[in-house]
């Protein structure tokens, strides 16, 4: 039986975590779609499941679009928009994860 399993390591997901912060930050959040993207790559293909490592092939520049969108939604709604970012980014997550 194959087995599942994550096999980052601590010190590769600090050096992400903060060179993603570092993007976000110093970009003023324009740069935020390349810091999830960052996460979400190192997440995603650190994982493995039933012996079948996942990839993930979503672009900055892909979710750059959306999050403009869902930027503007949320601002023209009054903040009622917010709510649903949360599924939207997983849905865009989901549909760019692949197994190898």
């Amino acid at each position: 039986m194959n087995q599942s399993y994550f096999d980052g390591g601590l010190l590769s997901y600090i050096v992400h975590s903060l060179l993603a912060a570092v993007i976000t930050i110093f970009t003023l959040g324009i740069g935020t779609p390349w810091g999830i993207v960052l996460m979400n790559r190192w997440k995603i293909e650190h994982t493995i499941i039933e012996g079948r490592r996942l990839q993930f092939n979503g672009t900055a520049i892909g979710l750059f679009g959306h999050w403009i969108k869902w930027f503007l939604l949320t601002i023209v709604s009054l903040g009622i928009y917010s709510f649903w970012l949360h599924i939207k980014l997983k849905q865009w997550k989901a549909k760019y994860t692949t197994f190898y």
